[in-house]
């Protein structure tokens, strides 16, 4: 029976905690939402089950809803332990999020917010969040197009979103152990907090809260990007210690990875820059807007570009990635600007171009057969979901990660174990896009 359940924002948050536990030796589930969860079978086999809400950009009525709705999920499956999972940039409705799982969770249950992710550079001391050396509000997430994160101050940033009130540990009490820590934990409740935060820098940071938070007793649910879940877990004796899950040394002969770029930003373009300079990786570009348009235009469009792929893999010089990108080429849109021209809800554009770019490998798949296929690459939370839709998959099995918040799984029921790596638009260096690649090879051969 599945012990340990979180709760993810979005697809590829839900994985990346997921990979934590599964790299623990817990076997470990997640799904593309609750209905997902509440329709699967064989979950009495799992140690961790962690569910996507899919509610980073809703408004926050919807957002509460689902993620309470998702918690009496895992409720109702006998978890014991939960956890919410954020972004590591704190964007969407974290607070609210929080509230709907608390309200779910029992009366006495208290929210302990550990956002660090050290793996990643992602740290908080004083309460602000530092991503990789630099303040959170002077990162690229601060224009974000869907979600803009405005506040670097967490406690303040969350008290604008929880109708509970917040607290915080600082850095100077969890530096002096898990005695400071718990007498910390303790004075902050007594003020009435039940939203903690605790600020934290390494893994040892987050250990010892975890065990500060374990010698307490309280019911408390977990809310951070994945590490404090999985330390909990760790000093609650339900999961091993962490490591690797890598696959042998592959034969790339006759397979090709394909490539989804649902992701605009800086990174990911520059990635797959780097990608494209080996003449055996072939870039198919994508018009967004005949997607974006709807109807025979873009239906015609993803043919056109599956069509392309499908000569390419039955050619002699068959690539060994094929990239299918609408974002990496000629202007960049501003989807805010598309939804208002066309009266369209906000973000049904960019649900276009991913709900395109999951039909065009869908057409190839269905094509050529798996066998030619060495693993889907995904970039973008969305595009993994649009990929997984078209496919007609709700669920993965986590294995491993390339990097943190690089998430290597296998597909669940349709095209059953095929390999699938995502990977958020803002996680990287130059080369990850072709880390990635050569992993799947890897994934590939032990099939």
């Amino acid at each position: 029976m599945p012990l340990i359940g979180a709760v993810a924002d979005d697809l590829t948050g839900a994985t990346t905690t997921g990979v934590l536990l599964a790299r623990s030796k817990a076997r470990t589930a997640v799904y593309f939402n609750e209905e997902a969860a509440q329709r699967a079978e064989g979950t009495d086999e799992l140690d961790a089950i962690l569910i996507s809400s899919n509610s980073r950009p809703l408004p926050a009525n919807e957002a509460y809803d689902k993620v309470k709705s998702a918690t009496a999920a895992l409720k109702h499956m006998g978890v014991k332990y939960f956890s919410k999972r954020i972004d590591t940039t704190l964007r969407g409705g974290v607070g609210v999020e929080v509230d709907a799982m608390l309200d779910e969770a029992g009366k006495d249950a208290v929210a302990v917010v550990v956002p660090a992710m050290p793996q990643s550079r992602r740290i908080l001391v004083g309460g602000y969040s530092v991503i990789d050396g630099v303040a959170l509000i002077n990162t690229p997430v601060a224009q974000d197009v869907r979600t803009p994160v405005k506040e670097n101050y967490i406690p303040r940033l969350l008290s604008g979103q929880t109708r509970r009130k917040v607290g915080l540990v600082a850095l100077d009490k969890v530096l002096a152990g898990e005695e400071a820590i718990k007498k910390a934990l303790e004075e902050t409740r007594a003020e009435g907090c039940e939203v903690i935060v605790c600020d934290g820098i390494t893994l040892e940071d987050v250990e010892r809260i975890a065990k500060a938070c374990i010698a307490l007793k309280w019911n408390v649910v977990a809310v951070d990007p994945g590490p404090f879940t999985a330390k909990l877990a760790f000093c609650r004796d339900l999961i091993k210690a962490e490591e690797p899950n890598l696959p042998p040394e592959a034969d790339e002969t006759g397979k090709t990875v394909l490539i989804a770029a649902g992701s605009a930003t800086p990174v990911t373009k520059r990635q797959m820059e780097v990608l494209c300079e080996d003449n055996r990786h072939v870039r198919i570009p994508v018009e967004p807007i005949p997607l974006i348009e709807g109807g025979e235009q873009a239906v015609r469009e993803a043919s056109q570009a599956a069509e392309r792929a499908v000569e390419l893999l039955a050619s002699a010089d068959q690539p060994r990635a094929i990239l299918f990108e609408t974002a990496l080429h000629g202007e960049l849109l501003n989807l805010d600007e598309e939804d208002n021209k066309r009266h369209y809800a906000g973000g049904m554009s960019a649900n276009r171009i991913n709900a395109g770019l999951g039909s065009i490998i869908a057409k190839v798949l269905e094509t050529v057969g798996r066998e030619k296929i060495a693993g889907l690459y995904t970039t973008g939370g969305d595009t993994m979901v649009n990929v997984c839709y078209q496919l007609g998959v709700e669920c993965l099995e986590v294995m491993d990660y390339v990097i943190p918040q690089t998430d290597v799984g296998r597909l669940v029921g349709s095209y059953d174990g095929l390999a699938v790596i995502g990977k958020g638009g803002l996680t990287g260096n130059d080369n990850t896009a072709c880390d990635i690649v050569t992993r799947l090879f890897g994934e590939a051969a032990r099939q």
